[in-house]
């Protein structure tokens, strides 16, 4: 069907791991806005590069929108090619077919490309330090898509979850019902973001961009050019690990007042070892996002709620 800015028919919204939980969200946001196609991985698999090149050049996409990635933060300790190849490789291959095509990019990336230290919000410029191997991929990854030319936006969230799929709140609320104490983390700081919050910001900041080049009489790309580049896009305010899970448990004892749930109790960082290294410190600045594009998400409480919801 087509959208409010009558994307042409000819053309498609391509959107990569379509099966994750912001995948799923974007399907739902983007296909009021045009024709939508989300390759299976047997069609396109970031880790086949061939797959890659001739998926997009069969389509001819009018926007790429790739928030597939490898996202097994400890486990890429161990692996770190596949984490490369997937989050960096195929981004120099996706962002060399998009310029060829002329299509536009639109990227996911991480707060964990900052070193985590300090209390201020991340903006943009501020300097980059992973601290571990999927941060680091994730950040040669954006350098690639910059890199490669093409027409590209890149979002850098946080803390992803949602009411579908393998994340932090559905798994401290099954573990909260099996046991009597949870510990979880609390001197690591962000915003717990709703992939579905992240999907409608991204639906909004592409029917932005259309409403540009129309008005401007101008290709897309050439729309795009002019904002080129990384935004911080997460929800708002900020919490830590047990402050989410603190928050989730007591809303769901609300709506279940007869249940019985964990306790939540406080731990450092350092009593919870894991391979990969975590920053202390995931706040990110959006202001940037919201001047641009005029989105800003929900704070993450009301946006918890929402989900609770639908759980």
């Amino acid at each position: 069907m087509n959208g409010p800015y009558n994307l042409p028919e000819a053309r498609t919204i391509l959107v990569t791991g379509a099966t994750g939980q912001v995948g799923g969200e974007l399907l739902r946001s983007l296909t009021p806005l045009g024709w939508v196609t989300a390759p299976s991985r047997t069609r396109m698999d970031l880790a086949r590069f061939g797959s890659i090149s001739e998926t997009i050049r069969a389509l001819k996409p009018r926007w790429i929108i790739n928030p597939a990635a490898y996202t097994a933060v400890d486990k890429a300790e161990s692996e770190p090619e596949l984490a490369y190849r997937i989050n960096h490789d195929a981004l120099t291959v996706l962002g060399a077919e998009a310029k060829r095509i002329g299509a536009v990019v639109v990227h996911f990336s991480t707060d964990y490309v900052f070193r985590g230290d300090g209390e201020r919000p991340w903006v943009e410029t501020d300097p980059t330090a992973p601290l571990n191997v999927y941060g680091a991929s994730k950040l040669a990854g954006e350098q690639a898509l910059a890199a490669s030319g093409a027409a590209h936006l890149i979002f850098r969230t946080s803390w992803v979850y949602g009411a579908t799929g393998k994340n932090f709140l559905r798994t401290i609320l099954k573990l909260a019902r099996e046991r009597e104490t949870l510990r979880v983390v609390s001197d690591q700081h962000g915003a717990p973001t709703w992939s579905r919050d992240l999907a409608e910001m991204t639906a909004s900041a592409i029917l932005h961009c259309e409403a540009q080049a129309t008005l401007g009489n101008r290709s897309l790309v050439e729309a795009v050019a002019e904002l080129n580049g990384v935004y911080h896009a997460s929800a708002a305010g900020g919490t830590t690990w047990h402050g989410f899970a603190s928050e989730a448990v007591r809303l769901m004892h609300e709506r279940e007042p007869a249940t019985r749930f964990a306790t939540i109790e406080p731990i450092a960082t350092a009593d919870y070892p894991t391979p990969a290294r975590r920053p202390a410190n995931s706040r990110l600045n959006c202001d940037r996002i919201a001047s641009t594009f005029g989105c800003r998400m929900p704070g993450w409480q009301d946006s918890l709620r929402a989900v609770l919801g639908e759980l």
